[in-house]
């Protein structure tokens, strides 16, 4: 029996009717003929849902952009990335520089006046993509934490050479502010606010000194070599005088000098000399060989005591040591604070060396709005 081919086959699905049926998937959803258009209700209430959904996109995006207003509400972080305490203190110290932060000229613009004769119509160091207060910001995160340009470039959105320019810039506008503020300490305040511990023991003192270098890249040219090469630490270094008033305030900070510098020629030549009075007491170490130059001033020296030929201390000396040593030590702390500014923890590159100096006088002065050392 022969089969008929165009004879449907009872086994089979018909394709026609299963095309009809209703449980065929309808069109693609991106078909519009497969959508009902939207009522204007209906549309309005989309881009009601949108614009909120875009909103709370744009909220979380600030969150994570890397600025002052960030972190204005976490005090630590606020202390980590500046060393100020808290917020609030960063944003005093900004409030009383803006009048002038935001005036200042750009310290490339400035060199280019400097060395014309033609006048030329001052413009303002302007950055558009960056607040004054955020420039502020990323100067002392530079400082604070050391960051590199590039990587501070991409934390803030600006080219590397933006960055450049406002680290020199600011280094060398609150080089120029901070210093003008009258640090040294008058005679009277000294003595209103001398601790205990140094009244019941030292009370004439007016300041602690001690010196400190920081590492520095290895020059070149042979005959600065032999300068700026440190015995002491073996290194090419810059030398700085520390002076501190026995509150624990910082009340001097000298240039950098190269390495090789002593303790008294450092000392000769920063100027502490010229802002002592008759009558006051300089605490130092034993590397401060200047007793004979504060004795033409009526200036006494205490450090402690050289160990005599007998090669033993008395009970005297002993104590003594003890004294000076617990006294002296606040000048180390100091210290460790202007160095956790760890811009300083490496070798600093020739490519600094211009304002070196200057970001080291800034680290130091905002030390003294830390708070109390002791």
């Amino acid at each position: 029996m022969e089969v008929d081919e165009n004879q449907p086959d009872e086994n089979q699905p018909d394709v026609r009717r299963d095309a009809l049926s209703t449980d065929v998937p309808p069109p693609h959803p991106y078909h519009d003929y497969a959508v009902p258009p939207l009522t204007p209700e209906e549309q309005l209430e989309a881009a009601r849902k949108h614009i909120i959904e875009q909103d709370k996109l744009i909220a979380q995006l600030k969150d994570k952009v890397f600025s002052v207003s960030r972190f204005q509400c976490d005090d630590g972080q606020m202390s980590f990335y500046t060393g100020f305490p808290d917020y609030d203190t960063f944003k005093a110290v900004y409030m009383t520089l803006q009048p002038t932060a935001t005036n200042m000229v750009g310290w490339s613009q400035a060199q280019r006046l400097k060395q014309t004769e033609v006048q030329v119509t001052r413009q303002a160091f302007n950055i558009p993509k960056l607040a004054t207060m955020d420039q502020f910001f990323l100067f002392l995160c530079c400082l604070r934490q050391g960051f590199a340009e590039q990587d501070l470039a991409v934390r803030f959105g600006v080219s590397q050479s933006t960055v450049s320019r406002i680290c020199v810039t600011w280094a060398n506008y609150l080089y120029f502010m901070l210093g003008s503020l009258p640090i040294w300490p008058s005679k009277a305040t000294v003595d209103e606010c001398m601790p205990t511990c140094f009244r019941n023991t030292y009370p004439d003192t007016r300041v602690i000194l001690d010196c400190t270098e920081i590492y520095v890249q290895m020059p070149s040219l042979k005959v600065l070599k032999s300068k700026i090469y440190s015995h002491y630490k073996g290194n090419p270094t810059f030398k700085g005088l520390i002076g501190i008033a026995p509150s624990g305030e910082v009340s001097f900070v000298s240039d950098l000098y190269t390495g090789s510098i002593s303790e008294k020629e450092i000392t000769e030549l920063s100027g502490i000399l010229a802002m002592l009075e008759e009558g006051d007491l300089v605490m130092a170490d034993k590397g401060f060989l200047i007793k004979e130059m504060l004795s033409k001033l009526n200036v006494s020296l205490v450090t402690p005591p050289f160990l005599g030929p007998s090669g033993t201390f008395n009970a005297d000396e002993v104590t003594e040591t003890q004294t000076v040593a617990r006294l002296r030590i606040h000048v180390e702390r100091a210290i460790r604070r202007i160095k956790e500014f760890h811009i300083f923890d490496g070798v600093i590159p020739m490519t600094l060396v211009g304002s070196v100096n200057q970001m080291w006088a800034v680290s130091a002065m905002l030390t003294n709005f830390q708070g109390p050392l002791f």
